[in-house]
C-alpha cells in the first residue's frame, strides 16, 4: 500500500515542498513515482520520516541526519527510537508535573489560600551545581549565563535543551567508524557544540579546551555525555582541542 505525498503531508504535518526537498538532498526518497510524476510512500519511508523528524527535533542538520541514517541498521533504528522515546517520556513527566503545580496554584489562589513554598515550586528544575559553578568560575560568570538565558528565544531554548545530546549522538557513529577528530564531519558537530555553549557563555581558546578536559576528569560529565562510553568523552575532548586550535586561536 502506498500513500501519496499529499497524504503524507497531511498526516505528518510536513509540507509537500519539504518532502520534495528531502528527496532532492537524499534523506527521504519516495517508494515509487507514478507515471504522472506523483510520489508515493510506503511504511518504510514513513518510519524513516519519523526518524528524520525526531533527529531534527534533537537539533541535527540534514547532512548529519543523512549520515546517521546511512549507518543505522534495522536494530540500530530500534535502539535509537528507544532513546528518543525515553527522552520524550521524561519530558512529558516533567511537563505533567508542572501542569499539576500550575493547576494547584490556580485552585489555591481562587480559594484565597496561602501556599507553602515547596508547593509553589514543585516540579521546577533545580540546578544542583550552582554553588559549585560559582566557586569554580565566579559569580559574575554564572550570573552572566543566567542573564543570557533570560534573553533566549524559543529556538535558543530548544537548542540549549537538545543541542548537546544531538552532538553526542552524532559523534558516536563517527567514533565507531574510526573517523579522526580533525575530520570535517566531527568538527562540524563540535562547531554546533561550541554554538550551544555560547548560549550560556563565550569560551576562549584556553577555556574551551579546558572544558573538554573537565568532561573527561569529572565523573558526572563522563556519565552524562558517554553513558558509560568513556571513549566517546575522550573523543569529544580531543575534537574540542582541535577546534580550539583551529577556530579559537
Amino acid at each position: 500500500m502506498g500513500w501519496s505525498i499529499a497524504d503524507v503531508a497531511r498526516t505528518s504535518g510536513v509540507t509537500s515542498r519539504t518532502l520534495r526537498h528531502y528527496d532532492a538532498v537524499g534523506v527521504l526518497a519516495p517508494a515509487w513515482v507514478a507515471a504522472d510524476g506523483r510520489r508515493y510512500y510506503e511504511q518504510a519511508e514513513l518510519l524513516r520520516l519519523q526518524q528524520i523528524l525526531l533527529l531534527r527535533r534533537l537539533g541535527l542538520g540534514l547532512a548529519d541526519i543523512a549520515r546517521v541514517l546511512e549507518r543505522q541498521s534495522a536494530a540500530g533504528t530500534v535502539d535509537a527510537l528507544r532513546r528518543h522515546r525515553d527522552r520524550l517520556i521524561e519530558e512529558r513527566r516533567r511537563l505533567d508535573q508542572l501542569v499539576g503545580t500550575v493547576e494547584t496554584t490556580i485552585t489555591e489562589l481562587e480559594k484565597g489560600a496561602e501556599m507553602a513554598p515547596e508547593k509553589i515550586f514543585k516540579g521546577f528544575e533545580r540546578n544542583p551545581y550552582d554553588a559549585e559553578a560559582r566557586q569554580r568560575w565566579g559569580d559574575e560568570a554564572v550570573d552572566g549565563a543566567q542573564q543570557r538565558m533570560q534573553g533566549w528565544s524559543s529556538d535558543d531554548a530548544e537548542r540549549a535543551r537538545t543541542g548537546y545530546a544531538a552532538v553526542h549522538e552524532g559523534l558516536a557513529p563517527l567514533l565507531a567508524a574510526g573517523v579522526g577528530v580533525d575530520d570535517e564531519r566531527v568538527q562540524r558537530l563540535v562547531d554546533e557544540h561550541h554554538r550551544v555553549t555560547c548560549l550560556f557563555w563565550t569560551p576562549t581558546q584556553e577555556s574551551y579546551r579546558g572544558l573538554g578536559q573537565t568532561y573527561v576528569e569529572d565523573e558526572r560529565f563522563r556519565e552524562n555525555i558517554g553513558g558509560g562510553n568513556d571513549a566517546l568523552v575522550r573523543y569529544l575532548r580531543d575534537a574540542m582541542a582541535v577546534y580550539s586550535d583551529n577556530r579559537l586561536g
